[in-house]
């Protein structure tokens, strides 16, 4: 077969298989935004090497010698890796197109029924393999909510709550995203009612919006979700406890803590922090440490748990991830010091979010491209 479908390449990542990928972008380009994953071996060659190579030489050659076949090739949009896996082929080397390239990548889009007890209610992981974004959908009845669903896969989440017999009738942001356009209006427009937090619509939310505040109930069917407010992210970040889940948006990933910089910038990010740092340790005590955490993002290097989610159990988190275990100052100063990159974009991503810009759907996608960006100081 000469192409790879994006599904076919995460299908083969997630059942653990070796995956060679020969990334043929520029060095900016890769440097922005690349697949890795555990089992893959990244070998990176330019397309114009490629070029030359085909002009008079033998193209398996800028190939390691010990190469692992299939090797699947990317781009950007799955043209220039097509001409360098033939030109392989040709050499006779086992080589296969990534089908639209990194585009096509960021297409792919799972789900996983979270094993936790969430009493009345089932409720199923999406994860993005492009970006680690997280959603999910809460299941009780005839009834479904989605929380903090992407404006690129709206249509899914009401196609998969019909699939699960259920209307979608609500959906949740747990905060003012700064990552991907959100679908929240999307969803309203077809029924379903939005909710954030009072918090965070005050930061200028200009559409139609249902409000709630900490220690709020929302019903989906036989189902109560909790809402709990844990700001430090951003102001108006909450988390909401199905039974033993706690979808925490960002306010706390599997492997390391959320950046406190998006809303406020510099200037605000150490009292940011310095609220983040009292969430964990004080707005969550709360929570028994059999609390399985749910959260919006999970990274490269992130373990998935025994039923193929990324979430882990809140006692797990607070023996293992360095912010529970040292004071406010000390937190402070490393989470500011693991600061990175901001996500692409995030000024006018936050801008659409809010209603005050527009953008249409294949400009929306185009914005929210690459990596998240929104932890800081991994562990």
């Amino acid at each position: 077969m000469a192409a790879v479908s994006p599904d076919d390449l995460a299908d083969r990542i997630e059942r653990g298989e070796r995956v060679t990928l020969l990334d043929v972008r520029n060095r900016a380009e890769i440097d922005e935004w690349r697949i890795d994953a555990p089992g893959i071996e990244r070998v990176e060659v330019p397309y114009m090497k490629f070029v030359a190579a085909g002009a008079g030489g033998d193209p398996a050659d800028l190939l390691p010698e010990d190469v692992v076949e299939p090797v699947v090739a990317v781009c950007g949009r799955g043209e220039a890796s097509d001409e360098v896996a033939a030109q392989l082929r040709e050499a006779g080397v086992d080589a296969r197109n990534l089908a639209e390239g990194m585009h096509g990548w960021a297409r792919v889009y799972r789900r996983v029924e979270l094993a936790a007890d969430a009493g009345a209610a089932t409720v199923y992981q999406y994860h993005r393999p492009s970006s680690g974004c997280l959603a999910y959908l809460v299941v009780s009845g005839e009834e479904a909510l989605v929380v903090d669903p992407l404006r690129a896969f709206a249509d899914r989440y009401r196609a998969d709550a019909a699939e699960l017999g259920a209307d979608l009738a609500a959906a949740v942001d747990t905060h003012v995203h700064a990552d991907h356009v959100s679908g929240l209006r999307d969803l309203a427009d077809a029924g379903a009612t939005p909710y954030m937090s009072a918090t965070a619509v005050d930061r200028g939310v200009t559409f139609d919006v249902e409000t709630v505040e900490d220690g709020d109930a929302l019903t989906v069917g036989d189902a109560a979700v909790e809402v709990v407010a844990t700001p430090g992210h951003t102001t108006g970040m909450v988390s909401l406890a199905v039974g033993d889940l706690l979808l925490c948006g960002d306010t706390l990933f599997v492997d390391g803590v959320p950046r406190p910089d998006l809303e406020s910038g510099d200037e605000g990010a150490s009292e940011h922090a310095r609220d983040l740092h009292r969430t964990l340790t004080e707005r969550l005590a709360r929570f028994d440490d059999d609390a399985v955490v749910a959260p919006g993002h999970y990274g490269d290097a992130a373990e998935r748990a025994p039923d193929g989610s990324y979430t882990a159990p809140l006692g797990e988190l607070r023996e293992r991830l360095w912010p529970f275990g040292v004071d406010a100052d000390a937190f402070v100063e490393r989470v500011l010091d693991g600061l990175g990159a901001r996500p692409a974009n995030f000024e006018r991503v936050i801008a659409v979010n809010l209603g005050r810009e527009s953008a249409d759907d294949e400009a929306a996608f185009e914005l929210e491209l690459g990596p998240n960006n929104c932890a800081a100081a991994a562990d």
